[in-house]
């Protein structure tokens, strides 16, 4: 279009045959970008000879069609405007009578729920995070948006410690996240077993853990005491897990507490899908992992394996 609109300007005329020869292109394809210009008021043709044609100034053009995009982004803008104004009076509604009783918990059974109550905790929170986040991956979305609450929290000077499976240590995405948080400040370690999610915010303020039978809900315990309880429990954890970041270089020692804790596991009789749960493994895995410890071990049956593996247990003890 423009090849042919500079053409019209230096020319004012305009010969199909002409034109493609000069710009490389077919008459057809001349024809359909002229007729384009002319239909966009870009070009002008005199109605006494068609071939004489004329560039018009597209300042003079612009307006015509862009006024209705400004008018109809005026519109969406005021909507906008309107739905914030009311929205932010419903969200106040929402939360005063939470505060008013004093509750100890709140139960909130949806996951945008809880992303919107995490995302508003993470804004309000002037002081820590802690959390344990079992498991050796997170979704695609959910680093994502973990990125950019965990960045916000860190450029305030709000100090973060995370607690990973560590099977962490060995995802790619997770890697990443971790190397990044890092740069800006956080602090990170694995353990080779975790109970369940926990979040918490400034110290005594508020804790996220998971509805026991809802995994997309949580419940959010606003009582400090219990809140407190739940901090000290981070903080045993944390005492005895292992720093991970982009220097750390201990996944020798990690591989090896991890095949330890499979084998007193499996010594106490466990199933795979509770050893994959504890481990923050996937099933997969962990069967793979069971399957090269039946093999060092020399059983020929779960049973066998578990008693060889308690009897390891003891002597490792």
């Amino acid at each position: 279009m423009f090849e042919v609109y500079g053409w019209i300007l230096e020319q004012d005329s305009f010969d199909p045959r002409d034109a493609a020869d000069g710009l490389g292109l077919t008459p057809d394809q001349a024809i359909a970008t002229f007729e384009r210009l002319v239909l966009l008021g870009l070009v002008r043709v005199d109605p006494r000879n068609k071939l004489r044609a004329r560039a018009v100034d597209p300042d003079a053009v612009a307006l015509r069609h862009t006024l209705p995009l400004h008018d109809s982004i005026r519109r969406e803008q005021e909507k906008l405007d309107r739905l914030t104004v009311d929205f932010n009076r419903l969200r106040d509604r929402f939360l005063r009578p939470r505060y008013r009783e004093k509750r100890y918990a709140t139960v909130v059974p949806h996951l945008d729920e809880v992303r919107a109550a995490l995302t508003r905790a993470a804004a309000e929170c002037r002081e820590e995070m802690l959390s344990i986040q079992p498991g050796g991956h997170r979704a695609p979305e959910a680093l994502q948006e973990a990125r950019q609450r965990d960045h916000a929290l860190l450029s305030r000077g709000v100090s973060m410690r995370t607690i990973y499976h560590h099977t962490a240590r060995f995802n790619g995405p997770s890697l990443a996240y971790i190397s990044d948080a890092v740069a800006l400040g956080a602090e990170y370690r694995t353990a080779h077993e975790l109970a369940g999610r926990l979040i918490i915010f400034d110290r005594c303020k508020l804790a996220f853990i998971p509805m026991r039978d809802n995994k997309d809900g949580a419940v959010i315990i606003h009582e400090p005491s219990i809140v407190a309880f739940l901090r000290d429990d981070f903080e045993t954890v944390w005492t005895r897990a292992t720093p991970c970041g982009p220097t750390s270089n201990d996944l020798e020692q990690v591989a090896k507490e991890l095949d330890r804790t499979i084998i007193q596991l499996l010594g106490e009789g466990l199933k795979d899908e509770t050893i994959a749960r504890r481990l923050g493994m996937s099933l997969r895995t962990t069967r793979r992992h069971i399957a090269d410890i039946m093999k060092q071990l020399g059983a020929e049956s779960r049973f066998q394996a578990g008693v060889l593996a308690a009897r390891l247990s003891g002597d490792l003890g």
